[in-house]
């Protein structure tokens, strides 16, 4: 992939942030009924789409449904599990969105009644909308492993929703001794964040280093057969890890080792007594076991009729948009943004020849919900739609000091998403000259990634 200029990303995503919001009509509807919009899910993406809704019309009725009073961010959430950060740093409530004159209900949504054009809530509440924004983000397949079910996971945890499951990997993780095995198993893809599980897989490996570990080993079974940053993973694995090589056992003076489905990652059985994961050619015994569950759109997204029943594993369970819009493929009343939409294809971990949904990531999620507000901004008002840009951002923290990101830039051509090359790429392996990057550089992206949370949820929520 194209290495990223970083001034001219900033320029672009700037530019891409500030597209929902130009353009939109100051229209004072005098004597009109004010438009009704609901958002289900306080996430990411709907705090965003709530708020753009909102600061594109403030005449506009908003409504954003959330079960929880405060929401707990996952990007970053690996940091909590080996003590580089607290969980209270990832939390935030809904007062920002409340002094913008959003009505914020903390109830569980029950129903979507799209003929009606109604929501039900568990409380009892019948809201009608005329625009609706689904962003419940991820469900989990608790299938596919012998012998292992929902009911397990406070045993065998997740951690792929922020939150009690975070902590509990974190407790797993200082209890485990030196000598023992830290096993990540890594479903097929699309999932959340996806340099999330090497992320991960780095930081523990980092906290080995730092609490006397240093004979344990962090195992990644993977039913992928590559993953996002490899190449920038492997060089931090490297320099900082003894890595060599991929394949279990092979790196046997290293703290890491992946191993990828073609070659036994993909993990088909689990004795949750010995906590033994077993693909068709090894067996793994772990001593703390994190297995991530294959990913699905959030429920209500499928009790409402919008995610797709067959096709390949992109479109399955999940929920094709529109991409000038954002706005359902089988609704065009309802706008899915954030994890559970499938939207558009990009180059495959630098492989141009393979096809992938955009990731399913806080920025991209956040930049679907602008243009998502824009459309419904412009619907309500009689406007044509903005030209929509999408743009993501994610960084991973695989060390003391060391950082790594990747950027992505898309359009819409001829009613389809258009991955832009231009702009779009990855941290630097080495400088033009072939030289080291240099451990500033490293660092710098360590310090970005904070600072790129702190924007973020303040975009978001307030």
């Amino acid at each position: 992939m194209n290495r990223i200029n970083r001034r001219e990303f900033i320029k672009l995503t700037a530019a891409v942030g500030a597209l929902p919001v130009l353009g939109f009509p100051a229209v004072a509807r005098a004597g009109a009924a004010k438009a009704r919009v609901v958002v289900i899910g306080g996430g990411y993406a709907g705090a965003t789409a709530a708020k753009y809704v909102k600061l594109g019309d403030a005449a506009i009725d908003v409504t954003l449904i959330e079960p929880n009073k405060i929401y707990t961010s996952c990007p970053l959430s690996n940091e909590v599990i080996v003590g580089h950060r607290d969980i209270k740093t990832l939390e935030i409530g809904y007062d920002g969105l409340k002094k913008r004159g959003i009505n914020v209900l903390h109830d569980f949504v029950t129903g979507v009644d799209r003929a009606k054009k109604t929501v039900t809530t568990q409380g009892g509440k019948t809201l009608a909308y005329d625009a609706l924004v689904v962003s419940p983000g991820i469900d989990f397949h608790y299938t596919g492993i012998e012998g292992y079910n929902e009911s397990m996971i406070e045993d065998i945890p997740h951690a792929y929703k922020a939150g009690p499951q975070t902590l509990l990997l974190k407790k797993q993780l200082e209890a485990m001794p030196d000598g023992g095995k830290f096993v990540i198993v890594v479903p097929k893809g699309p999932f959340r964040c996806p340099p999330g599980p090497y992320e991960r897989a780095s930081l523990v490996a980092n906290y080995f280093k730092h609490h006397g570990k240093t004979k344990s080993k962090v195992i990644i079974m993977d039913a992928n057969d590559s993953h996002s940053k490899k190449g920038l993973f492997n060089q931090a694995w490297a320099k900082l890890y003894g890595w060599e090589k991929e394949g279990l056992g092979a790196n046997p003076n290293g703290m890491i080792e992946w191993v990828k489905g073609a070659e036994g990652g993909t993990v088909t059985k689990l004795d949750a007594k010995s906590k033994t994961v077993s693909s068709d050619f090894v067996d793994v015994k772990a001593d703390v076991l994190n297995i991530i569950p294959p990913h699905k759109a959030g429920k209500i997204a499928a009790d409402a009729g919008l995610t797709g029943t067959q096709g390949n594993n992109f479109e399955k369970g999940w929920c094709k948009v529109e991409p000038m819009t954002m706005a359902s493929a089988v609704d065009p009343n309802i706008y899915v943004v954030g994890d559970s939409c499938v939207a558009g294809e990009m180059p495959l971990y630098g492989n141009p020849n393979a096809a992938f949904d955009m990731p399913k990531s806080a920025h991209i999620a956040m930049t679907q919900a602008k243009v998502a507000a824009a459309a419904i901004v412009a619907k309500v008002n009689g406007q044509p739609v903005p030209n929509p840009y999408y743009a993501n951002t994610c960084y991973s923290v695989v060390g003391d000091d060391y950082g790594i990101s990747v950027a992505h830039l898309y359009r819409v051509e001829n009613g389809t998403f258009k991955y832009i090359k231009e702009g779009s790429g990855v941290s630097m392996m080495t400088l033009p000259d072939k030289s080291p990057v240099p451990a500033a550089y490293r660092k710098l992206e360590a310090e970005y990634a904070a600072g790129w949370l702190r924007n973020v949820m303040a975009d978001s929520f307030s």
